[in-house]
């Protein structure tokens, strides 16, 4: 970190009134955000250093596909890349239904940093890893979106202090440029050439339609990372409260099924048939407006889109990166993936992983 970043931190700090905290670094994710835990007396907070000169810039709102593609990835698929006011933002949105999203009491979004509530450590997968019923806390995931749902989210999301953040759509561009990562990204992991032209086209005739379906039914709040690494069990708290909400910048108005493919097909920890189908058989009942075999059918295909996305960009250029540990995932996504393409509906995409993706590159 350059001498001028750690002073400009130091000088927010103080500014913000945390200038005599002692700080302690906590352990990062993939991203570029940095993280600290602030101790003051008692008390602990959460500070945030989101350094934007690392990221590429955002989707501007209105902007076209080409100009959204010569960007770069950031704003083809509508990433935040960071943003500390997409943060705040969001946060405000979120606090504002009821949700535990951390209260954020400092902030400088042009600098990138921010002060927020320290939710504590409760994560779900911690918990789960530790022996606690998973049960519950998958209802209250599940009552969370329900929540979310009930309404329709505005185009702009405004906090304290003049921050907004526009809530775009998770578009066809955007779920095209993000599944297409496994045509760049698994062939230079798995050491099997590039693909061909033909493969390229058949995989964007067969993919087309889920993106399309994705793009219509775009019409709530989705976190967009919504796991068991990302929500936390909040003891003091009740109903929907409960659930601490991490991680959630990159946000955009989806397809209902998107935040639950997530969950419920976490590619960081294993999610039983039966409690998805569970979870899914609560989050319809919730909903009883809901087609349930449409719902499913979009489910199903959008979790597909999505372990392929996670497998390319996440996982294989994380792990050709040197961070081996990503490689202990891929199994896993891949037992959801074909799980995913056993629905008849998506025959022609399961084809194609059999003629082109071998199973002894499949690991």
């Amino acid at each position: 970190m350059s001498s001028d970043r750690e002073t400009l931190k130091a000088a927010f700090l103080a500014k913000a009134g945390f200038g005599d905290a002692r700080r302690e670094l906590l352990g990062g994710d993939a991203s570029t955000r940095v993280y600290e835990r602030l101790h003051r007396g008692d008390e602990r907070f959460i500070f945030m250093d989101q350094p934007p000169a690392l990221e590429s810039v955002v989707c501007p709102p209105g902007a076209g596909e080409a100009e959204r593609i010569a960007l770069g990835y950031n704003a083809a698929a509508r990433l935040a890349a960071g943003s500390v006011a997409a943060f705040v933002a969001t946060a405000a949105y979120l606090r504002a239904r009821g949700l535990s999203a951390p209260a954020v009491l400092a902030h400088d979004v042009e600098a990138g940093l921010a002060v927020l509530e320290d939710l504590g450590d409760g994560l779900y997968a911690t918990l789960i890893a530790e022996g606690q019923d998973e049960v519950p806390l998958y209802e209250a995931a599940v009552d969370v979106q329900v929540a979310l749902h009930a309404e329709t989210p505005p185009d702009v999301l405004t906090a304290e202090g003049g921050v907004s953040w526009p809530l775009l759509t998770y578009d066809t561009l955007a779920l095209k440029i993000a599944t297409d990562t496994f045509l760049e990204w698994w062939p230079k992991f798995a050491g099997m050439p590039a693909f061909g032209p033909e493969a390229v086209a058949e995989w964007d005739a067969l993919w087309a339609p889920v993106w399309v379906r994705g793009e219509a039914g775009a019409s709530v709040f989705t976190h967009r990372d919504y796991h068991a690494q990302n929500l936390l069990w909040l003891l003091g708290r009740e109903g929907v409260a409960r659930v601490g909400l991490l991680d959630f910048q990159d946000a955009l108005r989806a397809h209902p099924a998107w935040d639950l493919t997530h969950l419920l097909q976490d590619a960081r920890r294993d999610v039983s048939p039966a409690l998805e189908q569970a979870m899914l058989d609560r989050y319809l009942a919730a909903r009883p407006d809901v087609d349930r075999a449409a719902f499913i059918a979009d489910y199903r295909a959008l979790a597909a889109s999505n372990a392929a996305r996670i497998l390319g960009r996440v996982f294989a250029r994380q792990a050709l990166l040197g961070r081996a540990h990503y490689e202990s995932y891929m199994p896993r996504t891949w037992r959801y993936l074909e799980r995913n393409l056993q629905d008849p509906a998506l025959a022609g995409l399961k084809a194609w992983f059999d003629k082109y993706v071998p199973p002894e590159v499949r690991r």
